[in-house]
């Protein structure tokens, strides 16, 4: 994982980004469990859910619901990598995570082939981080190059 967390010149920044980086393990291990419960276990009751197809989800049991299902179905026995780019706070108790993932079987994909950007929002309750709302957008790589061969201004400064 890449680390570009604003706030890590200080010790409890720090911290504190080791313990959102714990969560996202956490999430990613129930996944690759097919573990429903426990990937819910990591938002907050009233989370929002965004799915990179556009799909919402408000809370987390419809959370928890919808992936039993899909651990059951179409995501049965993958993988979910997630590399994160950085994590800023915004007070003590409010995190932003953005990262690249994307689901798997077999062979761990590398970062330049995931094909998702999530953007994650953690909120500390009773000391712990919670995801509290989750945006998952598929990449268009192809288009982003067309996108950077017409228009090269257009290219994000953390890919020039």
């Amino acid at each position: 994982m890449s680390s570009d967390d604003t706030s890590s010149d200080t010790a409890a920044g720090g911290v504190q980004s080791r313990e959102i980086r714990e969560v996202i393990a956490e999430l990613t291990g129930a996944w690759g469990r097919g573990d429903a419960d426990a990937y819910g276990a990591v938002f907050t009751e009233d989370a929002t859910y965004t799915s990179f197809l556009g799909t919402y989800y408000r809370g987390r049991g419809d959370i928890v619901t919808s992936h039993r299902a899909l651990f059951g179905g179409v995501l049965k026995g993958t993988e979910l990598a997630d590399d994160v780019l950085d994590i800023r706070f915004y007070g003590p108790d409010t995190a932003v995570v953005n990262s690249r993932g994307d689901t798997y079987k077999g062979r761990p994909k590398r970062a330049h082939e995931l094909s998702k950007t999530q953007t994650y929002t953690l909120v500390r309750r009773d000391g712990r981080w919670l995801i509290a709302a989750f945006q998952n957008t598929k990449r268009k790589k192809l288009l982003e190059r067309f996108t950077y061969l017409f228009t090269p201004e257009a290219r994000p400064a953390a890919e020039r």
